[in-house]
Formats: C-alpha cells, sequence, structure tokens
C-alpha cells in the first residue's frame, strides 16, 4: 500500500501545480491583452535619456556653461545633460583616445579646433552631419565663417561651440602720448614696427609684444592668404608637408625679429598671464590677444583699452583670420536615443538665447549672430564696444583654404615645432632657418602619423 500511495501523491501534487501555473498565465495575459505588443528589438526605458558632456571649460567658462546645462535641464524632461570637467584641451583628448568608440564614451565631446582632424580619422565620432539631415536642421542661421573651419567636403563634422579669433589690444592713452591717433591702430607690419618705435621707452615700456604661442603665427599667415601645410591646407587630401616657411611665414619672422633687434618687442615667453599682465601694468602697448580676452583686457586695464584686428603684411591683402576655440563632437556607437538627445541639447547651445548668455558670460562668439540682437548682449556692447571689433573682423573674413584653417592630425606637434622656431628667432637664428627646421619637424610628424592611419 506505501508503494501505491507514495506515486499517487506526487502525481496529484504536480498536476495542481500544472493547473495553477495554466490558470495564472491566463490571468496574466487577459490583464495585458489591451496593451500594444512592442517591436522585436524595442528595449522598455523609464525615465529621462542621461547623457554625458564631456568638456574643457574652467573659471568663467565653466560658470557659464553649468548654468547653460541646468538651463537645457530644466527646460524640458526627456533628457538630462551631466556636464563633466576633464581638464585641459589636451588631458580631455588623452582620457577620450582609452574610451572612444566604447560604451564608455561620452555622447558628447568638446576638443579644440586643432584636433579636428584626429578626431575625423579616429573612428570615434559621428559627424553632426546625419542629425542636421535627419532633423532638417537649419544651419544657415549660424556664423558662416565658424562653420567654414569644421565643414570638410560639404559634410559638418561637429558643432562649433566656444569660438575666438586673435585680436590686437593697444593702450590709447600711451598712443596719445606718443603722438599717435588712439583712434586709428596701426593695421599693416610696417605700420606696427613704426608705431612700436614711438611707444617703445627704454626700460619702462615696450612697443609691441606677441605670446610665443603657434596659433598667432599660424593667424599672421593665414591673413595674408598664406597655408599652413600643402594639399590645399590638407583639405583636398592628406597634407604631407609643411608649407608655413614660405614668403607668408617669413614676412611673419622678419617681422618679429625686426622689432627684437630694435628692442621694440617684448618678449614675455609662453605664459598667457604674463603677457596680460605686462601690457595691464603697462609694460607693454600693443599686443595679440584671443577675442575671449578682451573683457578682461579692459577691466583690469587702469588706461583706456583699444581692439583692432590684427595687422597683415604690406606685401598682401588682408583675408581675415581662422577661427579658434572648440566643437562638440557626438560620439559614434552610444545608440540612437542617446545621440538624438545629444543633438537635442546641441541645438539648445546654439539657440540665440544661450549663446548670448555665452558670449556675455564668456567673451566667446556667439556661433548664432542672432543672439547679437539680444538685449542682453546689447546692454553688454554698451559697456564693452570693443566687443563689435572682433565680430567685424571675424564677419569681414574672406572663405578661403587659408582662413579655413588647416587640418592635421599632428597639430600640437607642429605647434611646439614654431614655438622653438620662435625661441631661437629671439636668440638670434636667422629668420628662413628657424622656420626650415620648423617646417622639417612637422614633416617628419606628418609623415608618422601618416604612415600609422
Amino acid at each position: 500500500m506505501k508503494k501505491f500511495f507514495k506515486p499517487l501523491f506526487l502525481f496529484t501534487l504536480i498536476f495542481s501545480m500544472v493547473i495553477m501555473t495554466a490558470c495564472s498565465n491566463n490571468e496574466s495575459t487577459s490583464k495585458n491583452e489591451d496593451e500594444p505588443e512592442k517591436d522585436a528589438g524595442e528595449t522598455e526605458t523609464t525615465g529621462p535619456v542621461e547623457i554625458t558632456f564631456w568638456h574643457a571649460m574652467s573659471g568663467a567658462g565653466q560658470e557659464a556653461l553649468d548654468g547653460i546645462v541646468a538651463d537645457f535641464n530644466n527646460s524640458q524632461e526627456d533628457v538630462v545633460v551631466k556636464a563633466e570637467f576633464q581638464g585641459t584641451y589636451e588631458e580631455l583628448l588623452t582620457k577620450l583616445r582609452s574610451v572612444g568608440g566604447t560604451d564608455n564614451a561620452p555622447a558628447i565631446t568638446q576638443v579644440f579646433e586643432v584636433g579636428t582632424k584626429y578626431m575625423i580619422d579616429s573612428g570615434f565620432i559621428e559627424p553632426v552631419q546625419k542629425l542636421i539631415d535627419k532633423d532638417n536642421y537649419d544651419v544657415s542661421q549660424l556664423e558662416e565663417n565658424i562653420l567654414n573651419y569644421y565643414t570638410i567636403d560639404g559634410q559638418l563634422y561637429s558643432m562649433p561651440f566656444n569660438s575666438s579669433t586673435p585680436v590686437m589690444i593697444y593702450n590709447k592713452d600711451a598712443f596719445k602720448a606718443a603722438g599717435l591717433d588712439p583712434e586709428k591702430a596701426p593695421a599693416t607690419f610696417s605700420e606696427v614696427k613704426e608705431a612700436a618705435e614711438k611707444l617703445t621707452i627704454s626700460g619702462k615700456q615696450y612697443g609691441f609684444s606677441m605670446l610665443t604661442y603657434g596659433w598667432f603665427f599660424e593667424q599672421l599667415v593665414a591673413t595674408q592668404g598664406g597655408l599652413y601645410v600643402n594639399e590645399e591646407n590638407g583639405r583636398a587630401a592628406d597634407a604631407t608637408k609643411a608649407v608655413f616657411n614660405g614668403e607668408e611665414g617669413l614676412r611673419v619672422f622678419k617681422f618679429l625679429d625686426d622689432m627684437n633687434k630694435a628692442g621694440t618687442f617684448g618678449n614675455y615667453g609662453t605664459n598667457w598671464d604674463d603677457i596680460r599682465a605686462a601690457f595691464q601694468s603697462g609694460q607693454v602697448a600693443m599686443y595679440m590677444d584671443s577675442s575671449a580676452g578682451v573683457a578682461a583686457a579692459i577691466n583690469n586695464s587702469p588706461h583706456e583699452v583699444g581692439v583692432a584686428y590684427i595687422p597683415y603684411a604690406d606685401e598682401a591683402e588682408r583675408h581675415g583670420v581662422a577661427i579658434g576655440g572648440a566643437s562638440l563632437w557626438l560620439s559614434k556607437g552610444i545608440g540612437d536615443a542617446k545621440q538624438d538627445a545629444a543633438w537635442e541639447f546641441m541645438k539648445f547651445l546654439a539657440s540665440p538665447e544661450s549663446q548670448a548668455k555665452w558670449h556675455v558670460g564668456t567673451g566667446y562668439f556667439a556661433i548664432n549672430p542672432a543672439a547679437y540682437d539680444q538685449e542682453l548682449v546689447k546692454t553688454e556692447w554698451e559697456k564693452y564696444p570693443q566687443f563689435k571689433v572682433t565680430v567685424d573682423q571675424l564677419q569681414s573674413t574672406k572663405k578661403s583654404v587659408a582662413t579655413q584653417g588647416a587640418l592635421i592630425s599632428v597639430f600640437p606637434e607642429s605647434r611646439q615645432q614654431v614655438v622653438t622656431a620662435l625661441e631661437n628667432l629671439y636668440q638670434g637664428m636667422d629668420p628662413q632657418e628657424a622656420l626650415d627646421q620648423a617646417a622639417a619637424g612637422t614633416d617628419r610628424a606628418i609623415e608618422i602619423a601618416n604612415k600609422t592611419k
């Protein structure tokens, strides 16, 4: 009897469990029969899409950026942007190299303009043109001479953001004391040299100075219509050779060499703070700075400050300036939801309202010129009319491969070569020899980069 009841008991237990499970499934099906079926591969999401934005803004730039990010996050409920400071541009790019192309990559990365070619070749990014086309976004509302830098073969690769150009800043009080017209800054190399002679006071004030920084050299070459590298500045094909040691580059080096030998040029090395402090304290009457530094120069100087276009060679015509600063890059392989979310934030950043806040808060250009019509900007320009000079210089720039700027993946290395060449020049090296050495060093870096692509 025991053998009979044990199997019967087990059979009854199993049968009961099957019936209960079936009833439960039927009840579940009944409760959900009115719900729509999910498409194959669709994943259920809850809450807003969260994206990470890596940037290199510190100080006033970070303060202004954090405010705009907060504005965006508070303006809607679909996307949350987490802005994360990653150090300098160089430090940020190093970090990106370790995560680019993976799920750990930030949705948006801010990269300085000379990193453009590297980012295009990296395989880490999706050109923003994809989202522009998908959204039918009107890029004509943005500043053309800023878009030009980041547009290659008719495709916009990244969204411009913090954009600047060089300007010449001068001491109007010093001009008056030297018998110069404070409302008419020198425009050509020869005019700058002549003014520098009159402005120089031995042991007290230099007439002119320029930071030992490759960016300014590039600009003084570009404004003559000169190229930095071959292959149409690297825009027709991968550049293979530096050409900045040609006649345009030599004019720049001779311009600086003449003033250095005449004692009218102040050499303050590579530190931005040092050259700015020299101007503010009256040790330098004219110097080149970023347009983003105009407000600080005005606020921190006891004398009246003027702002002018950068000078150009007498033998050439003025072409304008190439854009500096940085742009925003969209990561590849992060999924459509995050890419779309990142694009919504990029559009918000480019709006006139956001750009007005950015321009006023940092001194960078508004990538959307409609921002200049905002009351916030009009009020600021009443206080700083010099800002208009920086915008006029940008908007009057002639579009060419020279003013679009060069594209090489080894730009940081090349800039260091130019820094060394400038230092050698100030130590007495022949201008052509110093330039040729910098060009040869750039050629070696380009050759290695092209071989390892």
